[in-house]
Parts: C-alpha cells; sequence; structure tokens
C-alpha cells in the first residue's frame, strides 16, 4: 500500500462510529484506509494486536478483507473473529488481551448500508478519535509493517462468559427474534443451556433481513415476536438489533418494555448488590427512571444521549449499570462495561425467574406515565445545533428550568419536554411526558411555542403512547 492521502465522503465520519452506504459513500477502499489509519493509532499507541469481526450483511466480508490488509499494512496483528455479533467481538478485545478493536457493521440500517464501530484498547473509540483517524489518512501519514493474520473462533469463551451470570430461578418460557442479524451466531450456544423453553425467530443470519428491519424500537418489527409470545404462552419475548448491542422487549401480554422501564427493573437488581450506586440515563428516559433509581437506594445521573458517550462517563465513574431509551445497555456489576444484548437479556430472565411475579405484573406497578414516542423531524445539519442554542437562550431568559447536559430538557409543573439535534443524522429530536394526557398537551403546547420562535413546526404525528 502507499502513503499516499485518503479522502473519506464527509458524510461516513460520524460522531459514535463510520458508518455508509455500499457502493456510494463508503467502498472497499475506504475499508482498507480505515484499517491503515487505526492500525497507525495503535501502533503509535504501542500495541500491535487489533481483533476484528463483521457483521451478516453482503458487503461485510469484502469491507473486512480491506480493512484486515490496512491494518496488516500498519504492522498491526490481526485476530479475525470472523461473523459476529459486535458485543461479540468487544468481548474477544478483552478476552484475548488485544489492543484494538474493529467490527464492520450497518447495525440496524438497511441492507445497503456498512460501517465501522471501534474500540482502543478497552475504550470506546469515537467523536474527535474518528476525525483524528480521517486526518492521519487524508495526509497518508501512515505506519507501515507487514503484520499478520491469525483467525480465532471465540464463541464457545463468549458463551460460557454469558452464561456464568445465570442465575437459577422457576423455569420461562421465552421467545427470541434475532431478526436475521448477526446474533443469529451466537444464540443457540447460550440459549440451549438455559433451563426453561425457548423458540428462536429468524435465527438464520441474512444481510437482505428478509423478516423484518433489525431494529427493536420500533413497534412493527417487533409484531412477529408479539404474535409467537402469544401462540406459545410465553412469559417473555426479547428482540435484537442487527449486530446485536440492542435489546428490545415484549411480556407476556405481547406489551413493549421500552428501554427506560427495563432499565428500572435492572437498577433495582443491580442496587440489591451495590447499594447507592450511580445508574446512568439518557436525557430521553422517563422521569421515573430517575425517581426509581432513587427510590432504590441508587444515585440518578442524567447523561448524553449516545452509546460512546454514556460508556465513556460510566468507565469514568465506574458506574455499575447504565442505558438509553435506544436499547444500549451496559452492565459493568459482574460484566465488562459494554453494550451487549445478549447479556442484557439474560439479565431480564434472572429478574423474572427469580420472583413469583410475570413480567408483565412488573411493568403493570411501574409508575403509568403518558409520554410522546421520539419526533424525529428534518433539520438542515447547518441549523440543528444553533435551533436548539436559541431555544435554550430564550428559555433561560425566561427562567425555566432547564437541564441542558444535551440538548434542553425543560421541566415544569407537567412533566417534562426534550429538545436535541441528533448527533448521526440532519434531524432534530423531540419528546413530551407527563402524568395525564392534559399535561402532555400542556407540554407540546410549549414545545411547539418554542420551536416556532425559531421558525420550525413540529410534526403532527406528536400523539401520546405508553
Amino acid at each position: 500500500m502507499s502513503n499516499t492521502g485518503h479522502k473519506f465522503d464527509s458524510t461516513i465520519l460520524r460522531e459514535y462510529d463510520i458508518r455508509g452506504i455500499v457502493g456510494a459513500t463508503l467502498h472497499a477502499a475506504d475499508a482498507g484506509a480505515i484499517g491503515r489509519a487505526f492500525g497507525t493509532l495503535v501502533r503509535r499507541n504501542g500495541g500491535k494486536k487489533v481483533a476484528l469481526g463483521y457483521d451478516g450483511r453482503l458487503s461485510s466480508p469484502e469491507l473486512a478483507k480491506a480493512c484486515v490488509e490496512g491494518l496488516n499494512a500498519a504492522g498491526i496483528d490481526v485476530i479475525e473473529i470472523g461473523l459476529a455479533a459486535t458485543p461479540m467481538l468487544y468481548f474477544a478485545v478483552w478476552h484475548l488481551e488485544a489492543d484494538g478493536g474493529i467490527q464492520i457493521t450497518g447495525s440496524h440500517n438497511p441492507p445497503d448500508f456498512n460501517g465501522f464501530k471501534m474500540m482502543m484498547g478497552k475504550k470506546s473509540f469515537f467523536g474527535a478519535d474518528i476525525l483524528k483517524l480521517g486526518a492521519i489518512a487524508a495526509a497518508g501519514d501512515f505506519e507501515s509493517g507487514a503484520g499478520s493474520v491469525e483467525k480465532r473462533s471465540v464463541l464457545a469463551d463468549y458463551a460460557a462468559r454469558l452464561l456464568k451470570d445465570v442465575t437459577p430461578g422457576r423455569k420461562l418460557k421465552v421467545a427470541w427474534d434475532t431478526g436475521n442479524g448477526a446474533v443469529g451466531v451466537s444464540i443457540r450456544a447460550v440459549v440451549d443451556k438455559l433451563p426453561g423453553t425457548h423458540f428462536i425467530l429468524n435465527e438464520k443470519v441474512d444481510g437482505t433481513f428478509p423478516a423484518h428491519h433489525p431494529d427493536p424500537t420500533v413497534p412493527e418489527n417487533l409484531k412477529e415476536l408479539q404474535a409467537k409470545v402469544k401462540k406459545e404462552s410465553c412469559d417473555l419475548g426479547i428482540a435484537f438489533d442487527g449486530d446485536g448491542d440492542r435489546i428490545g422487549a415484549i411480556d407476556g401480554k405481547g406489551r413493549i418494555l421500552w428501554g427506560d422501564q427495563l432499565m428500572i427493573l435492572w437498577a433495582r437488581d443491580v442496587l440489591k448488590s451495590r447499594p447507592g450506586a450511580t445508574i446512568i440515563g439518557d436525557v430521553k428516559a422517563s422521569q421515573a427512571l430517575f425517581d426509581e433509581i432513587q427510590r432504590a437506594g441508587g444515585t440518578p445521573l442524567m447523561w448524553k444521549t449516545g452509546h460512546s458517550l454514556i460508556k465513556t462517563k460510566m468507565a469514568e465513574l465506574k458506574a455499575p449499570l447504565a442505558g438509553e431509551m435506544s436499547g444500549h445497555v451496559f452492565f459493568a456489576d459482574t460484566f465488562y462495561g459494554f453494550d451487549d444484548a445478549l447479556y442484557c437479556g439474560l439479565r431480564l430472565l434472572n429478574i423474572v425467574a427469580a420472583g413469583d411475579e410475570s413480567l408483565a405484573e412488573m411493568r403493570d406497578k411501574l409508575p403509568q406515565l403518558v409520554n410522546t414516542p421520539e419526533l424525529r423531524f428534518d433539520c438542515p445539519e447547518e441549523r440543528k445545533f444553533k435551533i436548539v442554542e436559541e431555544v435554550k437562550a430564550r428559555l433561560k431568559q425566561a427562567g425555566a428550568k432547564v437541564n441542558d447536559i444535551d440538548g434542553v430538557r425543560v421541566s415544569t409543573a407537567d412533566g417534562w419536554w426534550l429538545l436535541r439535534a441528533s448527533n448521526t443524522q440532519a434531524v432534530l429530536v423531540a419528546r413530551c411526558e407527563s402524568a395525564n394526557e392534559a399535561g402532555l398537551e400542556r407540554l407540546k403546547t410549549d414545545l411547539k411555542a418554542a420551536l416556532a420562535a425559531s421558525g420550525v413546526s413540529l410534526p403532527d404525528e406528536a400523539s401520546g403512547h405508553h
């Protein structure tokens, strides 16, 4: 490989990862340059060994091959773990004591997308790191060498590690939907060793996602799982996104439990062994989560949305649990602190199996609030952060109660509303939550007025749910 510079399409270097449309904004040559630039950073960090895995997308093997060549050209020894969910690659970095890791994945994006999630040492590689990688590639400022390639299967060790934290309890009936995503590789190795009865849907890894889109936060994508839970009278159902770092869950009545509701159950569980611990939720999460963490004897912390940002904050504070609305959840009480949806599923099973209450009964006992789903509306890239700043300035002048850790989260007697700019798309994100419908309507009116003053109108689909 020559040392000439490589320029990436400006849209692919994002806040938390690198992602683009294969053949349009992302090509094999980009994968090679990413490998070489990342390898260069690892070498300059004193490292030599990088673990690499890839998801089930049709373009993944080709991108993996080019990325490995780039890593090798920077003098990096690569351990290839093959087709795997993102958390299995994270596990490999810890387990094999690698100096970094790259997972080639398009996560839950449509089939024509792909990308790269990275770890430097045992930490998330994001934000400024990704910009630095782009700068090294642009300058052609690469290290040179001839690294080796070794293929290693970590599946047996990974499954054993997940199963180590399973606690005995009553036998459950569970449906699992891997959505033709990369969790299909590891699901059997784990689920077949669990007590109870288990049904696995869409287990075959297929990058065209024939059953449904692999995003468990979209209700439409959970219909097949709901039908299976109903047909087999399951205790619960668990779903995964395309690369296995986000979880979705439904109770025995087929009702969705959102990320912040699941977090309440996990927080109570973790706080039993870690009283007083800090537990982190993102700014989109229900006020109920923060209230319930406090009620269970924990210290709640509201932090910025974004899996890399939350993981970094969690490591800094040594928090045993953190999670966000999107289903990225991190356990660091007995686990590594990365987002592994299969592991989260096992921790949910532990809770349900330990008591005599069903998940549906637990859900019914949670604080019942009304809120809007996440409202996302298009906003030009160059305007999105400015609009949030304008809204914030006006609110502060008016003496409103504002948390501005990530956008603005405004608390009123009725509840709260949030406005933030997405880090990954040209959109603004909003959400409102209240104790009742009338309060929710008032919050939506407040939000609309705040946006109108910056010349933005809220879309009509701002209706309540839960």
